[in-house]
């Protein structure tokens, strides 16, 4: 038990550092040309409709559950697998969500980059702006 607290203590206190180090000055310019500080993040659902998915999910579904029994098990096995799998086809295509990070770059500029994942990134953050996305910065 002891040592499950100090690991915990000992986590809290690394999590705590980077952040820390993550509201330090801008690094110098030779460091890092392409860094910024976080402005915002804000969270973005992608409005699809989730049909291509659903579309995919049956085709897939229907295959699986023509794959079980024989006869009419056979028919109800299709069947019900084309329709669970065009609910969760449905399902995961409507779950595509992004973030959309502003950035203050060095030179004064504001860039936008969209991503899926934060990876840590916080407002008030330096990172780097590199193929369209946003990385942590560490010296």
């Amino acid at each position: 038990m002891k040592k499950l607290t100090a690991m915990a203590l000992l986590a809290g206190m690394l999590a705590g550092s980077a952040a820390q180090a993550q509201t330090k000055e801008m690094p110098a310019a030779a460091d890092c040309a392409r860094c910024g500080r976080v402005l915002e993040i804000v969270k973005v659902d992608d409005p699809k409709s989730g049909t291509g998915g659903a579309v995919a999910g049956a085709v897939i579904g229907g295959l699986v559950g023509n794959q079980v029994g024989s006869g009419d098990g056979k028919k109800v096995a299709t069947v019900a697998g084309a329709v669970g799998g065009a609910y969760a086809g449905k399902k995961i295509a409507e779950g595509n969500r992004e973030y959309k990070i502003t950035v203050r770059m060095r030179d004064g500029s504001t860039k936008v980059v969209r991503q899926e994942l934060l990876n840590g990134i916080r407002v008030g953050y330096i990172v780097r702006v590199k193929d369209g996305k946003a990385k942590l910065y560490r010296p």
